[in-house]
């Protein structure tokens, strides 16, 4: 005879989507200040490969040599999302990402804006 698995009743202390973004963005924003020069860079990179209108993940900006590899691999996200707000690009799709570090794990892919690539031209 087969059981069910019965999962408890979560809490709200436990769910709660406006504090688990706000600890996203202390997150971010502490891991985004690790250093100051490889976030330029970064975002230097990402404005470059935006210009460009293909999609790209982080991946490429070490493969291309925009970028060397962060203090950190959560650095990555602060730099992705602060180019999102500015308008520079935006999410394209999903895939494995090219990094053996990571295991080829599922990563965003992004592609630049039109405003990005009207910018580079």
């Amino acid at each position: 005879m087969a059981r069910q698995l019965q999962i408890s009743t979560p809490t709200k202390a436990v769910i709660n989507p406006a504090k688990g973004e706000a600890a996203k963005r202390r997150g971010m924003k502490r891991i985004g200040q690790l250093d100051p020069t490889w976030a330029s860079d970064c975002d230097n990179a990402i404005a470059e490969m935006a210009g460009r209108g293909v999609v790209f993940q982080a991946a490429d900006l070490i493969r291309l040599e925009l970028v060397g590899e962060p203090p950190h691999p959560n650095c990555w996200g602060p730099r992705f999302a602060v180019a999102v707000r500015r308008g520079i690009i935006r999410h394209a799709t999903y895939g494995q990402s090219a990094r053996a570090t990571v295991h080829r794990s599922i990563c965003h892919h992004w592609i630049g804006t039109a405003a990005a690539r009207s910018a580079a031209a």
